[in-house]
Parts: structure tokens; C-alpha cells; sequence
């Protein structure tokens, strides 16, 4: 009897922990796993906002595999814009995490200020205050040319284009640096103290103590800034437009334009998913590679 009364108490329990997580429930449910299945059927029509819809299975993704040029540049771009700006947000936010896991007075002033830009990086405001900063005439020329250097033309050339709106991504390093400081706080003090014993400098120390000690977060920050990289739209829409010469059209911007500029859903629905397998592929080539250079505490990678 006793054991029967506590299963009946267990289950009011669970009755009552699924009403506290309804709201999640719904709301995954609702925004997240239905937008994702429906996405995933219509990749497979044409739908589109000015015409009745019809299923016309793998044509969608024959037509970006064979015909749709346009694919191919934007995802070329895309992969040249995560290359350029995922390893140097990295590499900026461990540089000032050191700086910042220094003992120095009024230090926690400095933490608010350098992660400022990852709260105001991506708002449209700052997007449009990039664009003005590296314009033709912009500050930034300007204070080139006070210092006798030539004006760059940072967003109408090809070549300069892509960069300069990966430095803004660059800019947003805010979340990774509090990653990388709170691994480097984790650190004990011995494993530097022992090595200066025996004469090991600090850039010895740094690869040999600092860098295997925090590869679990550089592993965590590099797959989450590479897949927030792969979706950036903002800022080539905002600042460039997607140009010069498509040369800043991510595939996000592709993405925007099949869906409300051409009204292609269902076309778009499969670029999504294309985007999603490339992602997720990536993703899986990173965390086997992790065997190899991930260390964890316990001794085993």
C-alpha cells in the first residue's frame, strides 16, 4: 500500500512539473519544431505567396544544383566570410580575455566596455554607423588621410568589401571573450608557477599550459560563431547591399531575396535546409577532429 501511495504522489508531481514547463513546451512546439517541419515539406513544392502551390519533389534542389549560379557565388562568399571572421573574433576575444584576467584595479569597468560591442553589434544602428565610419569619406579615411596615407575605398571595392564587414563581426567578440575568461580563471596557478621553475617563457607557457587547458571552450566558440557566422544577414544587407559585384552576398541575403523580394517559399524552404546540412556536416567534421586536440580535465580527450 505504501509503495502504490507513492507512485500516486509521484504522478501529481509530474502532473504538476509539466504544467510549470507547458509554456516551453508550447512554445517549442509552436515556433521552433513546426516552422522546422513545415520548412522541410515545402522545400519540396513551389510555393509561393501569388500562386495556388503544387509538390513537385527534388526539383527545387535540382534547380540550385544545376542552374542557379547565384547559389554557388553566395555560398562561396559565405565561406570565405566565416573563414576570415570566425578565426579573428576568436583569436581578438582570447587576446583581450588575457588582458582582462589580469589583477588590475578597476579591471571590472573594463569588462563592461569590451563587452558592449557584442550587446550593440548587431542592432541596425550600428550597422549604419559602420557603414558611415568606412565610407568613401568616411572617419576612417580621414583619419587616413591626416596621417598622410591614401583613402581606401572599404566597402565600393571587391576586394575590401567582404573584410570590412567581417571586422564588424570581429567586433561583436563580447560573448567568446567571457567564455575564454572565465576557462582562464579556471587554470590553477601551479602549472604556471612549476613551469617558471623551470624556465619556460610566456609564450611557451601560453601554448603548452593555457591553450590545452581552455580547447573545450575554443571548441564551443568555434562551432557556435561558425554557425552564427553562416547566418549572418544583417550587416551585408544594412551596409552593402550585398555588393560590390555580389562580393558581400552571404547566403542569408539570398536566402531574404527568394523568399519576400522573388516570394519563392518553397524554393527558399530548400536553400534553408541546404544551408542546414552544410551546418550541421561542418559541425559533425569539427567534433570528430576534437579527438585530436580537445583536452578535458579528466585526462581523456
Amino acid at each position: 500500500m505504501r509503495q502504490n501511495r507513492t507512485k500516486h504522489q509521484y504522478r501529481k508531481g509530474d502532473y504538476a512539473a509539466f504544467l510549470y514547463i507547458a509554456p516551453w513546451i508550447i512554445g517549442f512546439l509552436v515556433f521552433q519544431a513546426y516552422p522546422l517541419a513545415a520548412s522541410f515539406f515545402y522545400s519540396f513544392t513551389d510555393l509561393s505567396m501569388l500562386k495556388s502551390w503544387d509538390f513537385i519533389g527534388l526539383e527545387n534542389f535540382r534547380e540550385i544544383f544545376t542552374h542557379d549560379r547565384i547559389f554557388v557565388q553566395s555560398l562561396k562568399v559565405t565561406v570565405l566570410y566565416v573563414v576570415v571572421s570566425v578565426p579573428l573574433k576568436l583569436a581578438f576575444a582570447l587576446l583581450i580575455a588575457m588582458l582582462l584576467n589580469m589583477k588590475v584595479r578597476g579591471i571590472g569597468a573594463f569588462k563592461v566596455l569590451y563587452y558592449l560591442p557584442s550587446i550593440l553589434g548587431g542592432s541596425v544602428g550600428i550597422s549604419i554607423l559602420w557603414r558611415f565610419l568606412f565610407n568613401r569619406n568616411g572617419l576612417i579615411n580621414l583619419m587616413l588621410g591626416k596621417l598622410g596615407i591614401t583613402a581606401v575605398d572599404w566597402l565600393g571595392s571587391p576586394r575590401n568589401a567582404l573584410f570590412t564587414i567581417s571586422m564588424l563581426s570581429v567586433w561583436q567578440f563580447g560573448s567568446s571573450m567571457v567564455l575564454f575568461l572565465a576557462a582562464l580563471k579556471q587554470i590553477p596557478r601551479d602549472l604556471y608557477e612549476a613551469a617558471e621553475v623551470d624556465g619556460a617563457g610566456k609564450v611557451k607557457m601560453f601554448f603548452r599550459i593555457t591553450v590545452p587547458m581552455i580547447t573545450p571552450i575554443i571548441l564551443f566558440n568555434i562551432i557556435m560563431q561558425m554557425i552564427n557566422a553562416f547566418q549572418e544577414f544583417a550587416a551585408p544587407f544594412l551596409i552593402t547591399k550585398g555588393g560590390p559585384l555580389k562580393s558581400t552576398y552571404l547566403y542569408g541575403m539570398m536566402l531574404y531575396d527568394n523568399s519576400f523580394t522573388y516570394l519563392k517559399m518553397g524554393y527558399s524552404s530548400a536553400l534553408s535546409w541546404i544551408m542546414f546540412v552544410i551546418i550541421m556536416a561542418l559541425t559533425a567534421l569539427i567534433f570528430r577532429s576534437s579527438e585530436y586536440w580537445a583536452f578535458y580535465q579528466d585526462g581523456g580527450n
